[in-house]
C-alpha cells in the first residue's frame, strides 16, 4: 500500500528550518531542567511515600491539596489514578524513611488532614480503623451476648466487615448500614452504629521508596538509555560507517532531550514507565533511521552521478509510504493510549506521543542532513589540501601544453 507515488519533495532545501525549530525546543528544554522546572523526577525516583485513597464521592484534588497544605503536608503530589467511577487518588509524600513507622506516619498524616474538622465525638473511623480496633470494640460491647466464643466470633465478623469494606467497595463505604450487604448481624450493626462513623474515604494502601532506592533507579535509569545508545553506535559503525551510527545516535539524544525536556515544561513527572516510554522511543527512532539509512546506503551505489544531497532526498522520498503508514498507525495506537488508558499510564502514553513525532521526524531532518553535512565537510578538507600542495616546474609546463 502507498500513500505517495513518485514523490519528488525536497526535504533537505527546508533542513535549516527544521534545524531551528529542533533547536528552539531542545534550548526550551534545556533551560526549564536547568532553571525553570527543573527534572520532575517521580517518587520511583527521588524517594518518598504513596499513599492510595478511596473516596465516596468524585475528589476535588484542589480542596485535598488545599486540606493537606493546612495539615502541614505542603508540595503533595495529588493525582486521580483507575477508572474514573472507582473515586481514587494517589498522594505522593516526601516521607522517605523506610520502617514500619513510616508507614503509620505517612497513612496517619493522610487521615488527619482529611477527616472532617469536627468528627463525632468519641467515635472511631470505619473507613480507615483495622481488624483489631472493631474486633477490640465489638469485644468490649458484645452485641452478640458470645459468652465464651466471643474473641473468634467478633474477629471473623471484624474481618468480614473489612474485607467487604476493602474488596467489595473499594476501600470506603458511604455508612454503617451498609454492612447489611456483607451478612453482618443487625445487633453488630447497631453496636457500630454507636462507636463508629463513616468518613468519605478510606487509606487503602501505603507504600515508600526509600532515598537509596531512588538514587539506584536514577542510576540504572541513566546507564540504560546510554547502553542502549552506545550499543546502537556500535551496530551501526559495523552494519554502515561510522558517520551513519553517530547520525543516528545524535538523532536518538536529540529525541530524548527534546521528550524530557516536554516533560520538564509540562510538569510531568518522570516515572519508571516513562524511563520504558523513552526506551521504546529511541529503538523506534533508530529503526526509522535504518530504514532511510539502508536505502541511502543502496542509491549511492545505483546513483553514482548524483550528489549525496539528491540520493538521500531520493531515498527520503522513497520511504515515505512505509514511514507515514508505520508511524501513523504507531501514533494513532499511542494517542488511543493516552486518551483513553486512564492516569497510570498518562506518562508512559504522553513520552511515546512525543517521541513517535520527534523521533520520525529526526529521521528525516536530522539523521539524513548530517550525512550530508560531512560529506561536504571532507570534500572542502580534500579541496584545501589539494590547494596547498606545491606546483613544481614540470607540472606547470604539462599544465600550460594541455591548455595549448
Amino acid at each position: 500500500m502507498e500513500f505517495f507515488r513518485n514523490p519528488n519533495i525536497p526535504f533537505l532545501k527546508y533542513k535549516w528550518y527544521f534545524l531551528a525549530f529542533s533547536l528552539i525546543f531542545s534550548v526550551a528544554g534545556i533551560l526549564s531542567m536547568a532553571f525553570w522546572h527543573g527534572v520532575p523526577l517521580g517518587v520511583d525516583f527521588r524517594g518518598g511515600t504513596l499513599v492510595y485513597v478511596k473516596f465516596t464521592h468524585p475528589p476535588d484534588n484542589n480542596q485535598i491539596r488545599a486540606e493537606l497544605d493546612r495539615a502541614g503536608l505542603h508540595n503533595a503530589r495529588i493525582q486521580r489514578y483507575g477508572d474514573a467511577a472507582a473515586n481514587e487518588v494517589l498522594v505522593a509524600l516526601d516521607i522517605k524513611e523506610t520502617s514500619e513507622a513510616a508507614l503509620d506516619q505517612g497513612k496517619n498524616q493522610i487521615i488527619k488532614a482529611l477527616e472532617p474538622l469536627s468528627p463525632p465525638a468519641a467515635k472511631q473511623d470505619l473507613n480507615n480503623a483495622g481488624v483489631q480496633a472493631i474486633q477490640d470494640f465489638l469485644l468490649s460491647r458484645d452485641p452478640l451476648h458470645a459468652g465464651s466464643d466471643a474473641a473468634q466470633r467478633y474477629s471473623e465478623s471484624a474481618r468480614q466487615i473489612t474485607n467487604f469494606r476493602d474488596k467489595t467497595r473499594g476501600g470506603a463505604i458511604a455508612s454503617v448500614d451498609e454492612l447489611k450487604a456483607a451478612g453482618t448481624a443487625a445487633p453488630v450493626i447497631q453496636a457500630l452504629n454507636d462507636g463508629f462513623y463513616t468518613s468519605d474515604f478510606g487509606v487503602r494502601h501505603v507504600e515508600i521508596v526509600g532515598p537509596q532506592v531512588g538514587k539506584q533507579l536514577q542510576t540504572q535509569a541513566k546507564l540504560a538509555i546510554l547502553y542502549s545508545l552506545a550499543g546502537m553506535l556500535a551496530y551501526l559503525w559495523f552494519r554502515f560507517e561510522l558517520i551513519y551510527g553517530v547520525a543516528a545516535v545524535v538523532a536518538c539524544f536529540h529525541d530524548t532531550l527534546i521528550t524530557v525536556g516536554a516533560f520538564s515544561l509540562l510538569g510531568k513527572e518522570i516515572s519508571l514507565t516513562v524511563i520504558a516510554a523513552i526506551l521504546t522511543l529511541v529503538g523506534y527512532s533508530m529503526n526509522d533511521t535504518i530504514v532511510v539509512f539502508d536505502r541511502i546506503r543502496e542509491n549511492v551505489k545505483l546513483l553514482r552521478r548524483e550528489s549525496l544531497a539528491e540520493i538521500v532526498d531520493r531515498s527520503i522520498n522513497q520511504t515515505l509510504s512505509r514511514t507515514v503508514l508505520t508511524s501513523g498507525l504507531t501514533f494513532l495506537t499511542v494517542l488511543s493510549l493516552y486518551l483513553f488508558g486512564g492516569e497510570v499510564l498518562h506518562g508512559f502514553s504522553l513520552a511515546l506521543v512525543i517521541g513517535i513525532i520527534i523521533g520520525t521526524y529526526s529521521s528525516i531532518f536530522i539523521a539524513s542532513p548530517m550525512l550530508v553535512a560531512y560529506q561536504d565537510w571532507r570534500l572542502r578538507k580534500a579541496r584545501g589540501a589539494a590547494a596547498t600542495v606545491p606546483v613544481t616546474p614540470s607540472q606547470r609546463r604539462e599544465k600550460v601544453r594541455a591548455k595549448g
